[in-house]
């Protein structure tokens, strides 16, 4: 059995060996948080980020308690950004519950952060839809076998779900999902970290103000 503490001691952050951290000048970012992200979503494309479009979906139950777990990211634009779930899943019924969640982009190719909260609303089912029947074969398989969060009674169980659900996915690639929902999330705040060797991080956070955003730096 390893030696959890020991393990966390041998590693270390942003090895320069794998790891680039551009600088960043606050004073040249963009007014608005879409572009700068949209930019620094590219770049962690180039740099050969592995998942980049992964991010940490953080979201409350009915008493308040926090939750969180890996979503995949379906597009960020001016009416916020989206990510995809089954409605009777825990996070959808969280959502329903508290539509409210926090997102949190790491891509440690680069030394960068994003963090966005803010209001979810969920998208109109035509754009779930579309949304739904442009991803791939597997995608569709997935959300068909549906149950998302419920208890499991065994592997076998979800193999005979799955490969019946696969099946139908091949035959209907325009199968109906009416549980498949699309979120989105509309910002009121956006931060952005960019990681520095010697520690000082630079970390630009943008506020929504009923006239726009307001920009201002953190303390690291």
């Amino acid at each position: 059995m390893p030696d959890l503490h020991e393990l966390l001691r041998s590693l270390r952050v942003w090895d320069p060996a794998v790891t680039d951290l551009p600088p960043f000048d606050p004073a040249a970012a963009p007014a608005e948080p879409l572009p700068l992200f949209t930019q620094w979503f590219a770049e962690a494309v180039a740099a050969g980020q592995t998942e980049p479009h992964t991010v940490s979906l953080a979201t409350a139950d009915e008493a308040g308690l926090p939750d969180v777990r890996i979503v995949m990211l379906h597009g960020a634009d001016a009416d916020g950004w989206s990510f995809a779930t089954h409605a009777g899943s825990r996070k959808g019924r969280q959502l329903a519950a508290r539509p409210y969640a926090a997102l949190g982009f790491y891509w440690p190719v680069l030394g960068r952060q994003v963090r966005v909260r803010g209001p979810v609303t969920v998208a109109p089912p035509e754009e779930a839809r579309t949304d739904l029947h442009a991803r791939s074969t597997g995608a569709l398989a997935a959300a068909l076998t549906g149950r998302q969060s419920e208890v499991l009674e065994s592997v076998e169980q979800l193999a005979e779900a799955s490969e019946a659900a696969w099946e139908r996915a091949r035959r209907e690639p325009e199968a109906p999902v009416p549980s498949w929902t699309l979120y989105r999330l509309r910002p009121d705040e956006v931060e952005f970290f960019q990681g520095d060797a010697r520690r000082r991080h630079v970390r630009l956070d943008y506020r929504r103000t009923q006239g726009g955003w307001d920009r201002h730096l953190l303390w690291p």
